[in-house]
């Protein structure tokens, strides 16, 4: 394919946590649960919002870490599946979409983008949230991290999500806030919008994107640069 005959990009994939959504505050206090049952100290929620990216049992092995080190797994089995049911039942007891998120993606849908989302949370409580807040009907698709044999930072990821809406990485852009977006788009072949208001504990400009925003009020023209 030639210069002048690159595809229009038009596919926008969109994490979750951290991203569309701040859970910060649900996957806290779930956390926060599962140490008081053992006795740990509680931990901040600015500090779980660097835990967060790889799912919530590896959420509880940070925490765990964190407050006194691991458990032998006969034990943390248990407290991690209890927990994952506890998260399930309040995941949308505090979460709200960040600020200017439905009308800005309102108005590239509008635009004729395709919207999806592409998230390492099981599809149960990501569906669960997006219906919750109103947003399920933005969506076309849903890549959650139960939906394909690879999660982000694998690129299959993203690519059997592509597949599925019958679109191709050279019309799709990735939109996240971790090290794992980043990753799983470079990976892909897309490019990646960052959000410097999302959970990395990173310094964003270390995980080479194409563009970070600030707010959300800045995507639709992060997304004309690269278009």
């Amino acid at each position: 394919m030639t210069e002048g005959q690159k595809a229009k990009r038009d596919c926008l994939l969109i994490d979750l946590d951290g991203t569309l959504v701040d859970s910060a505050p649900d996957l806290a206090d779930a956390a926060n649960r599962c140490l008081m049952r053992i006795g740990r100290e509680s931990l901040p929620v600015e500090t779980i919002k660097a835990m967060v990216g790889d799912g919530f049992a590896k959420l509880m092995e940070r925490a765990l870490a964190a407050t006194g080190g691991p458990l032998p797994e006969a034990e943390a089995a248990p407290l991690i599946r209890d927990g994952i049911a506890d998260y399930f039942e309040h995941a949308t007891d505090k979460t709200l979409a960040f600020p200017g998120a439905d009308m800005v993606l309102e108005g590239l849908r509008a635009r004729g983008w395709r919207l999806a989302l592409c998230t390492n949370k099981p599809l149960a409580p990501s569906q669960r949230i997006l219906d919750a807040l109103g947003l399920a009907p933005l969506f076309e698709a849903v890549g959650a991290g139960d939906s394909y044999r690879e999660r982000k930072p694998h690129p299959g990821h993203l690519l059997a999500l592509l597949e599925d809406m019958g679109a191709s990485p050279e019309r799709a852009v990735m939109l996240g806030d971790h090290r794992n977006d980043a990753a799983a788009a470079q990976g892909a072949g897309v490019p990646v919008i960052l959000c410097s208001f999302g959970y990395s504990a990173e310094a964003l400009e270390e995980l080479g994107p194409d563009a970070v925003i600030d707010s959300f009020d800045e995507l639709p023209s992060a997304l004309d640069a690269l278009a």
